[in-house]
């Protein structure tokens, strides 16, 4: 089967999903990463590989979620809550400005007294402030939640952020499409389908959108399959992905615990979602989690963007792994592996080659 599989991907064809498992359980990994790497020289046959430089401002840790899986939710009474002040907001992104940065990822838990008023303003006065930075922030759980604390359904919701200055919206809180694995590890989330439908909406109304997997937790292989072609049908549909980050889960001080993924296991998934997702044009090689070696192998294993340089980032390292990677270290790795390194807006326009 693996042979009639190979033969498929190399002329172009779709994989189904009974096609994607066998070469997740059964294809050597060499063998996946070179059939991968072919898929990507031909969606991106230059040799570019792009990051944009960016800052994950987490606005609040609390969270009424409280997921099994995350290190980084308070509930509001700890004394380790915060939410950022405006002042706090504005002087990250001046911060990001100042370093030549585009793009802002603003995430945060979903706090129970924030309504669309707050992230409005919020929104209003970073464009005014801001002109140059993109506002890719927030996620399908939390547009969710913010319609709900509001009175709003999501499409209500998703149109007055867009006028407030939305431009971009991230794909977190996707975890592991299937519903079975979310009741066990994020049973007060959102299910897929909710996210999904957020995602389809934002689609419609104009933004572009990414696409994430967290796995390494208590899936299966078979639910790592499903959410691929779930994501894979979205885009079929309409869906604005630009592209998709598959990262591991880290266990440290979390209630689910466990082991962490390995790294054979991170690249074999890398290059299974460059197979099945060509529909969708990029595919991130996580080094917030990975670190920058093996980020660099997965750029022969399908991956044709390194994300952001995140100058800030908290929820990652709330669970103990706290890789980090400056502008011109991801410039050298980059051209160190081969390719020419390119820094790019959050719509994936070139800004800059190196």
């Amino acid at each position: 089967m693996i042979g009639f599989v190979r033969e498929k991907i190399r002329s172009g064809e779709q994989i189904n999903r009974d096609e994607a498992l066998a070469l997740l359980m059964q294809a050597e990994l060499a063998a996946l990463g070179v059939l991968a790497d072919g898929v990507r020289r031909r969606l991106h046959p230059g040799k570019t590989v792009t990051f944009v430089v960016d800052r994950n401002v987490n606005y609040t840790n609390i969270c009424v979620s409280r997921c099994r899986f995350c290190a980084f939710y308070r509930d509001a009474g700890d004394p380790d809550a915060y939410l950022l002040s405006r002042e706090d907001i504005f002087r990250k992104i001046g911060e990001l400005r100042d370093q030549g940065g585009t793009q802002l990822l603003m995430q945060g838990g979903l706090h129970p007294g924030l309504d669309i008023g707050f992230f409005e303003d919020l929104f209003s006065n970073i464009r005014e402030r801001f002109p140059g930075i993109t506002i890719h922030s927030l996620s399908p759980a939390e547009i969710v939640h913010i319609a709900a604390v509001s009175g709003l359904t999501a499409t209500e919701t998703l149109r007055r952020l867009k006028v407030a200055g939305l431009d971009s919206l991230p794909g977190g809180g996707a975890e592991i499409l299937v519903d079975r694995v979310r009741r066990q590890i994020s049973p007060s989330k959102i299910g897929w389908e909710d996210w999904a439908a957020v995602m389809g909406e934002a689609a419609r109304q104009g933004l572009p959108t990414t696409a994430t997997m967290m796995f390494g937790s208590l899936e299966e292989p078979r639910d790592i399959v499903e959410h691929l072609f779930r994501v894979r049908e979205l885009q079929s549909r309409g869906g604005s992905f630009t592209a998709f980050i598959p990262w591991t889960y880290q266990p440290g001080n979390t209630e689910l615990g466990g082991v962490p993924a390995t790294g054979v296991e991170y690249l074999r998934v890398l290059a299974l979602s460059r197979l099945v997702l060509d529909n969708i044009p990029n595919i991130q090689a996580s080094w917030v989690t990975q670190g920058a070696e093996l980020a660099q192998v997965a750029l022969f294993f399908g991956a044709n963007d390194l994300g952001g340089t995140m100058l800030e980032e908290n929820v990652v390292a709330a669970a103990g792994c706290s890789f980090r990677m400056d502008m011109e270290h991801m410039v050298r790795l980059v051209a160190s592996a081969g390719f020419v390194p390119a820094q790019r807006t959050t719509s994936y326009q070139i800004v800059k080659f190196y």
